[in-house]
């Protein structure tokens, strides 16, 4: 007697469900002794886009605080960021933003 297949039940995702982003690594700009401030400044504008306000805003953490977050982005683009940092001969390194998991 030949077997019957019987159809497989097929559960689709609700299409309606919230999709996190990945934005959870933060980009830093550490003070060096090698780099002038103007320099950062130039920096931040060109790789970020930022505006002379800004850039000198996060420069100037960099000088009094030993360091800025310049960028928060998803793992990809941050090890970018930091390569494109570290190109420009800035200190940079990145980590996962928010608490622990």
């Amino acid at each position: 007697m030949p077997t019957t297949l019987e159809p497989t039940r097929v559960e689709e995702p609700d299409v309606d469900e919230h999709v996190q982003q990945d934005h959870p690594w933060i980009v830093i700009v550490w003070n060096d002794p090698v780099n002038l401030m103007s320099y950062v400044t130039f920096v931040l504008q060109k790789l970020f886009g930022y505006s002379n306000e800004k850039a000198t805003e996060l420069m100037l953490d960099v000088h009094h605080k030993g360091r800025a977050v310049v960028a928060n982005d998803s793992r990809e683009r941050a090890e970018m960021h930091v390569y494109r940092l570290h190109e420009h001969g800035l200190w940079a390194s990145m980590e996962k933003d928010g608490p622990s998991t």
